[in-house]
């Protein structure tokens, strides 16, 4: 598929308050004054170009608006956070608790800490770097406050009628006469570990009960349940039928401005309303984009109302979505006007899997058949705040074995690739933060990056206390990532030649990985050993249909490998079959370019 877009995106995912912080006591539970926390401040010029250089077109702040934490901001007019409805001491992004301003934590003076984002913002823009943050639009905090809400808007459920377990304008849904009950803590925990400070008493104020984030519909939701969260009613009836209008079918095929027009006459449910309201607020104050947390568990119609309105104020826009059910990916980004989708049930499990050692490469040309349609909308990744980091025992145990993987994740396709900040080094996630595990590097503590904080190196920002393990692997990933956003090939089309390789070439296997890319200025044969301990010395093959594509005559061409420029090898095309004789050294993959 060509697309409308020239070059690859890539997004860089970091974790805001974990970027900049030094501090490595790393004590369980620990509080910001004993375990550090990063700021906005900590992005220096210095920090933004180095990520710049990288390879990276957006930055994704996550944790930015103003969600619950545990720490005593009540001299700034913020009011305290209960830790029987808070996961962790310093809070999940994910329960936000004021759409109209951002974490207290981040700043170096509280009270100042919007202008202090503002100045992130626009350093950088000076940088070159989009900058997209966080709408959680399925659930907010158990206790939202607003702040400084501009004129004329509410905060949520300010306004609703909690006599009624639903009304199509309602923010949140209700048990009428039931008093919300804190979960039976689990498996030894404790909010805080067990730390007493008021208000940890065991329960919580609010009543009536209302529905949980996840949708239970208990005054006591489960250990399990997103309990520190509440559900926000976009007008789905407590029975699934909905209240508002529903998008024609053919609306599927047609643009933002067509969606925006659809929606001028129709009653829209209030909640919509917020969020759209929040989503204009942020392009206003310079974002130039967001990832929707939980997209799915919203109506694909709030996101049709949502996203063409975004797009009427920013046509280039980045709205990127967490949907997990295949089924759905077409209608969300069609219906939905959503740019791109979290490729992780197809691509990212299957090559997970390959990584682990069981997996067979044969299944990744399967998927892309699969997505052809879609391919340029589903957003490639190997790690993200949600998932193991990649060096994790508990996933491949070895940053190495990332290279083959992320080769293959940024240039299969023209989607867009991510990254999380401590990949680049091979950070394996293994503290013991409180309420995050290790594997995951936790979203809910206050906690050190070891490996990242030996890039950041006390704020130069230079990799000065790395390894040279963990240098060569982030100039592989700088290496790497540059050459996709530069690549003409990458936008344009793809083909397959696994198959035929596994057929008719000697010594290819299910643990090789061969395809090729094809633009105007060039053409690529991109290939990969996925093994740790086995070199492949194979003659690689092109099969007719390619050679004719590129219009190859009998002869020989020169390829020259684009990671390090240090390969040049060459294709002998005879009776319109390439083949390329190569030496695969363990984990290693190849770029080959003809001009």
């Amino acid at each position: 598929m060509q697309s409308s877009e020239k070059r690859k995106a890539v997004v860089y995912q970091v974790f805001t308050r974990l970027f900049g912080n030094t501090n490595s006591t790393n004590k369980p539970w620990g509080t910001i004054e004993e375990n550090g926390v990063g700021k906005f401040a900590d992005f220096t010029d210095e920090a933004l170009t180095e990520i710049k250089d990288l390879g990276v077109t957006h930055i994704w702040y996550t944790g930015v608006p103003h969600h619950a934490v545990i720490r005593d901001y009540t001299e700034y007019g913020i009011s305290n956070d209960d830790p029987d409805v808070v996961k962790g001491r310093a809070g999940s992004p994910y329960a936000v608790k004021d759409y109209y301003n951002v974490n207290p934590d981040l700043a170096l003076d509280p009270a100042n800490r919007l202008q202090e984002f503002k100045d992130l913002v626009e350093r950088s823009h000076r940088a070159g770097l989009n900058v997209l943050i966080d709408i959680v639009p399925n659930h907010v905090a158990r206790h939202y406050k607003g702040l400084n809400n501009p004129e004329g808007v509410s905060d949520f459920g300010a306004q609703d009628d909690t006599t009624l377990v639903y009304h199509v304008n309602n923010n949140f849904y209700y048990l009428p006469g039931e008093r919300f009950r804190v979960p039976q803590w689990e498996g030894g925990y404790l909010p805080l570990g067990g730390e007493k400070i008021d208000p940890a008493d065991g329960k919580f104020e609010e009543y009536p009960a209302k529905w949980t984030g996840n949708g239970s519909r208990l005054a006591q939701p489960n250990f399990n349940d997103w309990y520190e969260t509440v559900k926000v009613n976009y007008g789905v009836r407590p029975d699934g039928t909905k209240d508002f209008a529903e998008l024609p079918q053919d609306y599927a095929q047609k643009d933002h401005a067509e969606h925006h027009e659809f929606w001028k006459d129709k009653k829209i449910p209030d909640s919509w309303i917020k969020f759209k309201d929040i989503a204009l607020y942020w392009l206003d104050f310079g974002v130039d984009g967001f990832r929707f947390d939980m997209a799915e568990m919203v109506p694909v119609e709030f996101w049709s109302y949502m996203n063409s309105s975004i797009k009427m104020k920013n046509p280039d826009a980045f709205l990127l979505a967490e949907v997990y059910n295949p089924s759905l990916y077409r209608e969300y980004i069609h219906k939905g006007k959503m740019d791109y989708l979290y490729d992780k049930v197809e691509l990212y499990d299957s090559i997970k899997h390959i990584m682990k050692g069981y997996g067979w490469t044969d299944h990744i040309p399967v998927v892309q058949k699969g997505m052809a349609d879609i391919e340029h909308h589903m957003l490639h990744f190997l790690e993200n705040h949600d998932e193991q980091r990649i060096a994790s025992p508990d996933f491949a145990g070895n940053a190495e074995l990332a290279k083959p993987a992320m080769v293959v994740s940024a240039t299969i396709s023209t989607s867009p690739t991510m990254i999380y900040f401590g990949q680049e080094v091979g950070e394996p996630g293994a503290e013991n933060a409180g309420f995050g595990h290790p594997t995951r590097t936790s979203i809910f503590d206050y906690i050190g990056v070891p490996h990242h904080q030996r890039w950041v190196n006390d704020k130069k920002f230079d990799g000065g206390q790395l390894s040279d393990q963990e240098k060569n692997l982030r100039d592989f990933y700088k290496r790497l990532l540059n050459f996709t956003i530069q690549s003409d090939a990458l936008m344009g089309d793809y083909e397959e030649i696994h198959f035929y390789n596994k057929a008719h070439t000697e010594n290819y296997d299910h643990r090789v990985l061969a395809y090729v890319r094809w633009g105007a200025d060039e053409k690529l044969v991109i290939v990969s050993n996925w093994e740790k301990d086995k070199t492949y010395a194979l003659e690689l093959k092109i099969p007719e249909e390619i050679v004719q594509k590129w219009n190859l005559k009998d002869g020989t061409y020169t390829m020259t490998e684009q990671l390090y420029n240090e390969v040049q090898v060459e294709m002998k095309v005879e009776g319109e079959v390439g083949k390329i004789d190569l030496n695969l050294e363990p984990l290693e993959s190849l770029i080959l370019r003809l001009k």
